[in-house]
């Protein structure tokens, strides 16, 4: 076998570095290894910009091995938007690349002085270097993959922000290349870019180039294993066919026709418009101009949900087309045009900032009568003021839904710990709601999927629109989930999970083969409790409490149409999907 990962730590104020051994981090990764380390090291009362906060990437405990959808990145930190813990998931090629240089985490840590410039940092299997990023300061990530594709080769991968993420503006995600070196790939939510901007980090590049596989302890057990986790990904319907075939966005007709597609700021459950923007008329589109309909968003990814959009003359315009980039423009903001919604969605990676935060902060402003519903141009327009780091204007649309509603005037604010809800209406799908409430870092939908079992009967039902159940579905979720990305696993491996037998021990065989650790079905369970612990631990610290885990009130006083349903849970009932 190849030796321990390592964990990397960088000085990013007298750019110095060194690595460590896995210590009592090791047997961690992924979102088990980010939590754990914010929690110890991290403060839970610093500002999230401050030099006390650090910015954490970890590979997961079977990325590196040839276990399909092992290739998604963990960061970690405290999050500037909510001021909660924050773990935000991502594909691209970065998880792999790192895995190959055998590192387990890499940490930002400290801050430069005021004015100090921007910097990259590449990694190699030789070591770590800095470099001037002078040149590639306000580009966006487009420009700047293009200039490290050009300076390091197309085989290297980068880890990116752009002008939001300089800017610290609170929206920023971190963008990382996908295979093809597109930096369409978002760790999106909790804006964990302005913590890299803040330590005037423009881009992490790694060149693998002389990097090695990790072994495995058992590799015939391994191979048996990892056999039989492909086949049950094959062979579902929703891994294997609808995924594939529409991608996420075959979403879109489904929770429209569920009344739980939140439409104008959430002021009900059906768009008039949806077939109009569904994956079905994405996938027409893509089939008709020469794009591609399905890719892999990380290597190794045999789901394939990701796409390649090009526009009416064949041109590239973005991948990674997801229902909720979908769902916050054309829905929430009412933009009818799927090709003005594919040029915001490539404006949202190219500027760096969170297309769920962005486009619900988009609705926000046409709520506030800054520019007119469903006008796509204008919303364009108002995104690439971001751009310039002296446009006030675009300085609120990059800080998030709850600013911008303050600085707009708007009373209507879907948001949980100054987190934007997603895309269903918790009011129709009240197991997702739960999740909103009480996950530990703000309204995120991926925490605990319940519309496995509201929409789409995966792993049961449980009816969206009553509240029997929801809180013992979610809480379940929230732990299987935690304990995926503490894998590297994607999330879409849920679907498979939840409707096949052997699929948690499956897993758990092609742990225990890789780390020579006996893992089992228990250890799955006790691994996302964990989890959990650390970060309600640090959110206590933080300050919040069991009132923040809650709706806004305009969720229990609107009835949502077509069902005419309220949100109707307690505080006290909401606790209970607590670990």
């Amino acid at each position: 076998m190849s030796q321990t990962p390592r964990i990397l730590r960088i000085n990013t104020k007298d750019r110095s570095y060194r690595f460590e051994e896995p210590g009592k981090y090791a047997g961690m990764g992924g979102r088990g290894l980010t939590s754990r380390l914010i929690l110890d090291e991290v403060p839970a009362d610093v500002h999230p910009l401050s030099a006390s906060n650090k910015l954490v990437a970890s590979i997961g405990l079977l990325s590196g091995t040839g276990a399909a959808n092992s290739g998604r990145i963990s960061v970690g930190g405290k999050s500037p938007l909510t001021g909660t813990i924050k773990e935000s998931n991502s594909g691209g090629s970065f998880c792999t690349k790192l895995a190959r240089l055998n590192i387990l985490a890499l940490v930002l840590e400290d801050k430069p002085e005021p004015g100090a410039p921007f910097c990259n940092i590449v990694l190699t299997k030789d070591g770590v270097r800095f470099e001037d990023a002078g040149d590639m300061t306000g580009m966006g990530t487009y420009a700047a993959m293009d200039a490290i594709a050009e300076r390091h080769g197309k085989k290297a991968c980068g880890m990116v922000i752009g002008p939001a993420g300089e800017a610290c503006l609170t929206a920023a995600s971190i963008q990382f290349s996908d295979p093809w070196g597109r930096p369409a790939r978002a760790a999106g939510r909790g804006g964990l870019g302005a913590v890299m901007g803040s330590k005037k980090v423009k881009a992490i590049v790694l060149d693998d180039e002389g990097g090695a596989r990790f072994g495995y302890a058992d590799e015939e057990a391994f191979k048996t294993a990892s056999k039989r986790w492909a086949e049950m990904l094959r062979a579902h319907p929703v891994t294997g066919q609808g995924l594939p075939g529409f991608g996420t966005a075959v979403l879109v007709n489904i929770i429209n026709e569920a009344g739980a597609f939140p439409t104008k700021n959430f002021r009900t459950g059906r768009c008039d418009h949806a077939a109009r923007i569904s994956g079905e008329t994405i996938a027409e589109f893509i089939e008709k101009r020469g794009g591609k309909t399905k890719e892999g968003c990380h290597p190794g990814c045999i789901i394939q949900c990701s796409q390649n959009y090009v526009d009416e003359k064949g041109g590239y315009v973005t991948s990674g087309f997801e229902y909720e980039t979908v769902w916050a423009f054309g829905g929430n903001a009412l933009i009818q045009d799927i090709d003005a919604i594919a040029r915001l969605d490539r404006a949202c990676d190219d500027l760096g900032v969170d297309t769920i935060e962005t486009g619900n902060a988009v609705a926000i402003a046409m709520d506030g009568g800054v520019i007119p519903w469903g006008d796509g141009e204008a919303a364009l327009k108002l995104l690439y003021r971001m751009a310039d780091k002296n446009d006030h204007l675009g300085k609120i649309m990059g800080s998030g839904v709850g600013f911008a509603a303050q600085a707009f005037g708007v009373d209507r604010v879907p948001t949980v710990k100054n987190q934007s809800l997603p895309a269903y209406d918790p009011r129709s799908a009240k197991g997702i709601g739960v999740t909103y409430a009480t996950t530990t870092m703000g309204a995120d939908h991926t925490a605990g999927y319940a519309i496995c079992q509201n929409m789409l009967q995966v792993g049961g039902h449980v009816n969206p629109l009553g509240k029997e159940g929801q809180v013992e579905t979610s809480k379940a979720l929230q732990v299987a989930t935690a304990t995926v990305d503490a894998l590297g696993l994607c999330l879409f491996v849920a679907f498979a999970v939840l409707d096949t037998a052997d699929s948690v021990q499956c897993i758990c065989d092609m742990v225990s083969a890789r780390h020579g650790i006996t893992f089992t079905p228990d250890d799955f369970v006790k691994l996302g409790t964990s989890v959990l612990k650390d970060e309600i631990a640090f959110n206590t610290k933080a300050g919040f409490t069991a009132a923040d885990d809650q709706l806004p009130a305009f969720f229990s006083t609107e009835p949502l149409a077509p069902h005419n349903t309220v949100w109707d849970f307690t505080v006290e009932e909401l606790q209970q999907a607590k670990v």
